[in-house]
């Protein structure tokens, strides 16, 4: 049942497979019928810039890009961009956020201060975040590359279509193209999944 716009947006550091979640995103979303918009800025991603990906889906969705204070969910996999984007979620909206710290070249060169302690200041603004080491899982599973699925895997009870939905296009497509990643993809989704119900406290 197509019910209203779902506005999720993905941030984080070049190469850390944001565009790729927001694409898988934005795929899962299309096969289950929705109109689906999708817009991204990569900036210096390549060299470890910041990275934002917009996705919109919905009976009918007339722009990519979602503005401040209307993102429903926020998925962030590095943690200060989290905080830096917060602005754009909803108040009843859900951060889901990798606790890895990186400081991208804004910090750098001085255009930006790493904050202290970005998860006590997502969770102090009262709105819902779920907070999980995303790369630790992927240590454990053996492939560091695994941290966008387990980032699905986390959000995947907050989409407004079943979480296997997602996981069975996740682990089709590995078995499509890179067949020896299926079953570890797979895993790692059901460990995200897992993690994705930590919720952080301020």
């Amino acid at each position: 049942m197509l019910e209203g716009v779902t506005n999720i947006l993905v941030v984080g550091i070049g190469g850390q497979g944001v565009m790729t979640a927001a694409e898988m995103l934005a795929r899962t979303a299309l096969s289950q019928g929705y109109d689906v918009k999708k817009t991204e800025v990569a900036g210096m991603a390549q060299r470890g810039g910041v990275v934002s990906s917009h996705v919109r889906f919905g009976p009918k969705v007339y722009s990519p890009q979602i503005d401040p204070g209307e993102a429903d969910l926020l998925i962030g996999f590095e943690v200060a961009e989290s905080l830096r984007w917060l602005s754009y979620l909803r108040p009843t909206g859900v951060a889901m956020v990798n606790t890895l710290r990186i400081a991208p070249p804004v910090v750098s060169v001085g255009l930006y201060d790493y904050p202290a302690d970005p998860i006590g200041e997502l969770a102090a603004t009262g709105i819902e975040v779920h907070a999980f080491d995303a790369g630790a899982i992927a240590e454990q599973l053996g492939n560091l590359k695994l941290v966008n699925t387990i980032m699905l895997g986390a959000i995947s009870e907050h989409l407004p279509f079943p979480a296997d939905v997602l996981k069975t296009n996740i682990v089709d497509g590995f078995r499509a193209y890179k067949p020896k990643l299926a079953d570890v993809n797979a895993k790692a989704f059901d460990a995200g999944r897992e993690a994705g119900h930590i919720k952080a406290v301020s």
